[in-house]
């Protein structure tokens, strides 16, 4: 039977799944909470390390609470000898976020999983960018920086990817990006994240299932293909508006636009867009202002605003990452980089309070199909 029209929802769009007090999104306002807090007061005034307090525990820290927080992260940044070598005789060619989801599924199998799903979720968070810059420096052919206890998730990052100290500047661009990343509601990986926890699995599984969503390019690629494109217009003889009317009559997608959530423009892409506007006066990059041509052009030749569709926060993102020095590969997994303080919290909250997630489909298949025997089928023409 066939359910009522107005009772299907292809891709759960507007279903609602659990109650969660994490983050909370009001696509018309626009309007991004944290706990209650909006996520712009963070961006102007928090660091990641302690907008992921906030996500884990509901209420901002005080000063000995953030400090017992980073203490325990400082604690577990380090790799296991096993996942270590994982990580640095990966394949040259190896997806990043391939490299990422292995190695952070591998960290139980050698003993340093901790014993309590909290400390799971701490050792997630820790490791990640440890992770990703010890695949970076093997990439270039460089050996491993070990993380040092005095640096946050972002200049630790920054510092075992180069080897150098970390500029002040630099890590504070980065600390933001990863806040405005944190959490996102239940986008396609955060809610594999829960499905996988509602069976009783580990955090750890729970964790590799998010980054295998987000890997996806429907869900974590925009921020990579905007980058991609800015290049091909830099480096290209078409101009933005010969570039766009070309791609356009393709059919293609012009990355960068458009959300399921918001009607107006992103909170964190206003964010991001200041961000990278002052990056680009400070070095003399194009980027913002071919972004402003793209917007430019596709507002006056297809009235965007009109219906509803803006600017997203891929659209700012990755010309900051490429600031930073940031490979185009590694756009995504840095969005994992971030997003693990939204992951281990909503894996925390669905083991609070545990409820198997098992949804169903609306079938449309066959009724009454007669079994005929092998020998009796007639083959096919193809």
């Amino acid at each position: 039977m066939t359910e009522p029209e107005e009772v299907r929802r292809i891709g759960l769009e507007n279903v609602v799944v659990a109650d969660s007090e994490i983050s909370y999104i009001d696509g018309a306002a626009p309007e991004l909470l944290y706990r209650g807090v909006d996520v712009l007061d963070l961006a102007e005034h928090s660091s990641y390390e302690e907008t992921a307090y906030l996500l884990w525990n509901g209420k901002l820290p005080t000063q000995d609470d953030l400090d017992e927080f980073e203490k325990e992260l400082a604690e577990r940044r380090g790799l296991s000898r096993g996942v270590e070598e994982i990580v640095v005789h990966a394949h040259d060619d190896a997806v990043p976020m391939d490299v990422l989801r292995t190695a952070l599924s591998a960290v139980p199998i050698y003993g340093d999983s901790g014993d309590s799903d909290r400390e799971a979720a701490l050792s997630v968070l820790a490791k990640t960018p440890t992770i990703l810059a010890a695949l970076q420096r093997s990439r270039q052919g460089d050996e491993p920086v070990e993380p040092r206890e005095d640096l946050s998730s972002a200049e630790n990052f920054l510092y075992m990817t180069s080897g150098d100290e970390p500029r002040e500047e630099e890590a504070d661009v980065l600390d933001t990006v990863l806040l405005l990343h944190a959490d996102h509601g239940l986008n396609a990986s955060t809610f594999t994240s829960r499905v996988i926890s509602s069976t009783e699995s580990n955090v750890y599984s729970a964790v590799s299932g998010a980054v295998g969503a987000l890997k996806g390019p429907l869900h974590g690629g925009a921020n990579q293909d905007v980058m991609e494109m800015l290049l091909e217009i830099r480096d290209g003889d078409q101009d933005v508006e010969t570039y766009l009317a070309n791609k356009l009559e393709r059919g293609e997608r012009v990355p960068g636009f458009g959300h399921r959530v918001y009607s107006e423009m992103d909170p964190r892409a206003t964010v991001l867009k200041d961000m990278s506007e002052r990056i680009s006066e400070a070095t003399d990059a194009p980027w913002y202002g071919l972004i402003e041509d793209v917007v430019s052009y596709l507002e006056e030749e297809k009235n965007l605003s009109e219906k509803g569709i803006s600017p997203n926060v891929d659209l700012y993102s990755g010309s900051v990452y490429y600031s930073l020095g940031v490979p185009i590969d590694f756009f995504v997994p840095m969005f994992a980089f971030g997003r693990s303080a939204g992951w281990t919290a909503q894996i925390q909250e669905q083991k609070s309070d545990n409820r198997l997630v098992r949804p169903r489909a609306n079938y449309t298949g066959r009724h009454g199909v007669e079994y005929v025997p092998i020998e009796e089928r007639q083959k096919v023409e193809q």
